[in-house]
């Protein structure tokens, strides 16, 4: 018979806890979002796949305000399993749980083995909750929290400068996956500037070469760097951009996802902290860098959270190791306790897992009678879509409609597959549209269309079917429309 004690010196090895925390990450990555890809991911897979499969660079093949390395990531798994969402997520996680595990290497080294054992426990809760996208393990941030993780732990066990450079080529790829990662940057280079000059500057050659040979290969795939600065960057500020929010609703964005979050959970551990460094340490500064970053950037999207999650569970890790190992306070209390305050409360895996064994079947023509629609509706018109065109047709889908699109296997006559209602993006689609009239075009009848889109868009779209093509059918919530011969 194995004893408890057995049992629990098990559990609170990092070897066991990483396992079990990955399955957990696939379990909600894997079965949440209807089984389907999400909006976002739906936009990738199509400028992926234009790229892999089609050779269109991104930009010229499709826009969104992304990194390659992401298009490159969906590109990769549509080349090699075809339309899919599950291998991008696969992929995330394993980046997710290498993050883990030097959370874990980098609490241990700054505060001992059981200061690892909790870091990492928070980590890969807190990860999982809805309030940090636990679901979307393909995001951008996956990739760029964990190359920062991995470059944070290299700078402060660093002896010699190859290290110092290690950690700055780390960072430069994280730059390269996500801009926002400049304040993950920042905080390892201010706390490499409070020791030594000569370090710093070894970093910053390690971040700058990083970044030279990534320009080098996008410029090589035939990439063009002002594409991406204004399509990437620029073109994200701005009226009709995703920063376009007044400040009344950034207000109220910050305070919902800061105190009426599971976020509240972090702050006494946080508070706490601080009281036993006193001081202006390294995980304080990654701390204050993030979230300034957060702030800054001002979207309060669930998954940019992922970003400070790290040195939250640093400091809060600490903390509680400091609170066992001075006060005497049962570790298997600690554990317990926190296993159940930060263990996500979400249904939707387990509402995926009833769709993956008793699979929804509703009428097509359901979703125009009631004016909706829903992501398993679009993906199901994105595969009608492709049954009933040919691969030469192009397909235009108004609005949001980028799983559509996705799912299609279309090329649409625009970059501007999904809507993006900058000044830019609408001269560009008004006159893509004209210049070639695709085979196919999708108009949502369901009300988000009307309250999201632009009155300019949607009148230029409503007089273009007019002029041009006929109503076919409506289904899964979208008009029909064939262009007349």
């Amino acid at each position: 018979m194995i004893s408890k004690n057995r049992v629990w010196n098990f559990v609170l090895q990092p070897l066991p806890l990483i396992i079990l925390l990955t399955i957990l990450q696939l379990f909600i990555g894997l079965l949440s979002n209807n089984l389907t890809f999400t909006h976002e991911e739906s936009m990738w897979e199509y400028i992926g796949r234009n790229w892999f499969r089609n050779g269109l660079i991104p930009y010229d093949g499709g826009v969104d305000n992304k990194s390659p390395l992401i298009f490159a990531i969906f590109g990769l798994s549509d080349k090699l399993f075809g339309v899919n969402f599950w291998f991008p997520r696969i992929l995330g996680t394993i980046c997710q749980s290498a993050g883990l595990y030097f959370v874990y290497k980098t609490a241990k080294y700054i505060s001992g083995e059981l200061s690892g054992i909790f870091a990492i426990t928070l980590y890969g809760l807190s990860l999982l909750w809805k309030g940090t996208g636990g679901a979307y393990v393909s995001f951008t941030e996956t990739y760029a929290v964990t190359f920062i993780i991995i470059s944070f732990y290299k700078s402060i066990t660093a002896q010699k400068g190859k290290a110092y450079f290690v950690s700055g080529l780390l960072a430069g790829v994280a730059f390269g996956f996500r801009i926002s990662a400049v304040f993950g940057v920042g905080a390892i280079l201010i706390s490499i500037l409070r020791k030594k000059f000569i370090p710093a500057l070894l970093f910053l050659a390690g971040v700058a070469s990083a970044l030279l040979a990534l320009t080098i290969l996008l410029s090589l795939s035939g990439m063009h760097l002002h594409d991406f600065l204004t399509y990437g960057f620029s073109d994200n500020f701005g009226a009709g951009s995703p920063t376009d929010y007044d400040l009344s609703s950034k207000l109220q964005r910050a305070l919902d996802s800061f105190f009426y979050s599971e976020f509240i959970l972090f702050y006494p551990l946080v508070v706490g902290y601080f009281m036993i460094k006193k001081k202006l340490d390294p995980v304080t500064i990654w701390l204050i860098c993030e979230f300034v970053g957060i702030n800054v950037l001002g979207i309060y999207a669930r998954n940019h959270f992922k970003e400070i999650l790290p040195p939250l569970s640093l400091s809060s890790g600490i903390c509680l190791a400091y609170l066992a190992e001075t006060y005497k306070v049962p570790v298997k209390a600690i554990v317990i306790v926190t296993w159940i305050a930060f263990f996500p409360k979400i249904l939707e895996p387990f509402v995926g897992l009833k769709k993956l064994i008793n699979p929804d079947s509703e009428s097509p023509e359901k979703f125009c009678q009631q004016l909706q629609t829903n992501d398993e509706a679009e993906k199901n018109l994105g595969i009608w879509i492709k049954a009933n065109t040919t691969e030469e047709q192009k397909v235009y889908v108004s609005g949001f409609g980028a799983r559509v699109q996705a799912y299609s296997e279309r090329q649409s006559p625009s970059i501007y597959f999904n809507v993006t209602q900058t000044k830019i993006a609408k001269e560009r689609l008004f006159h893509d549209l004209l210049l070639n009239k695709p085979s196919v075009i999708a108009v949502p009848v369901f009300p988000e269309y009307t309250n999201y889109v632009s009155e300019d868009i949607r009148s230029f779209i409503s007089n273009l079917v007019v002029t041009n093509y006929s109503l076919q059918r409506c289904m899964y919530g979208y008009n029909i429309y064939r262009l007349k011969n």
